[in-house]
């Protein structure tokens, strides 16, 4: 299936049973939930997946689910996110057995990388593959920043075809445009700067809140990009609270707590993460429970 690189695309969370094992079943009916919101595609493996928690197989196994359950309708992507650029190789070609569509390619795990590194990287799994490519730049996380200069140099590599872009800077979109045009499709990858990034260039989302609450990620979406800018900023101020969720460094953990608050999954997390206890709960739950109080009605 090919990958029409618009629209919201869910960092899904991956499911599990209250013992820890793999909940399958959770994870395809959390995938319904947000195909019937309108979402445009799926990428499994993120972050939000808990892509290093899963063995190999049941990584696999996770892509298989979610190839079977969007049937076609959508295109799945996965993270790829390994220790090295060979293990990245080998994890690509079980994405490739299990039927996804495209990749959605991070720096080497673990060992921090300069930009030349990464882009070399980039290139050799690029080179391994004929899947198309969405990289993930995002320095705060990863420690290397991929300017718009360093895609300058990637943009012979032609099956990398998008960029997630989460420098925190809505400033590095407008530069993005300026160095290497429209050569990349630039999707947005910071949920409280989704609004801003729309309205300067980003063609999607990569969404975490997606998660808890599809519906208003989906319209908040249509609206930005059919220019309704009024509207949309309305329903942005409501979700912001949600949106800061995504950029704390708990926010698998916040964001599976909301979804199990929205009836969307569970809150089980693998170790090292632990569910959320404390203040940290009390804030995810105050921040939620009014989002529900306040709900719009779409």
């Amino acid at each position: 299936m090919s990958v029409d690189w618009q629209g919201v695309f869910p960092a899904l969370m991956t499911e599990f049973k209250a013992d820890g094992a793999l909940d399958l079943d959770a994870t395809q009916r959390h995938i319904q939930s947000c195909m019937d919101a309108g979402v445009e595609g799926l990428v499994m493996l993120g972050t939000l997946g808990e892509n290093p928690s899963l063995t190999q197989d049941e990584k696999e196994s996770v892509l298989a689910a979610a190839v079977e359950t969007t049937g076609g309708k959508i295109p799945v992507l996965t993270g790829v996110a390994e220790y090295t650029t060979e293990f990245a190789i080998d994890f690509v070609r079980r994405a490739e057995r299990a039927g996804v569509a495209g990749l959605m390619a991070l720096p080497c795990m673990v060992y921090q990388q300069d930009s030349r590194e990464a882009a070399n990287h980039f290139r050799t799994l690029a080179n391994a593959t004929d899947l198309p490519i969405m990289i993930y730049n995002n320095p705060v996380a990863y420690k290397v920043d991929l300017s718009p200069e360093v895609f300058a140099g990637l943009a012979d590599v032609e099956n990398i075809v998008s960029v997630k872009e989460s420098s925190h800077d809505s400033r590095r979109i407008t530069d993005m445009f300026n160095v290497v045009g429209d050569r990349y499709i630039i999707f947005c990858g910071v949920d409280d700067l989704v609004l801003e990034n729309l309205l300067f260039g980003a063609k999607g989302w990569v969404c975490g809140m997606v998660n808890s609450f599809p519906r208003e990620a989906v319209r908040l979406y249509e609206l930005a990009r059919d220019g309704k800018v009024a509207e949309a900023y309305e329903l942005y101020k409501w979700f912001m609270p949600l949106l800061h969720l995504d950029v704390d460094v708990k926010l698998v953990q916040m964001i599976k707590l909301a979804n199990q608050m929205t009836g969307e999954g569970s809150e089980v997390v693998r170790a090292p993460r632990l569910i959320l206890e404390g203040a940290d709960r009390a804030h995810v739950e105050a921040v939620v429970n009014h989002a529900l109080e306040t709900r719009p009605n779409l």
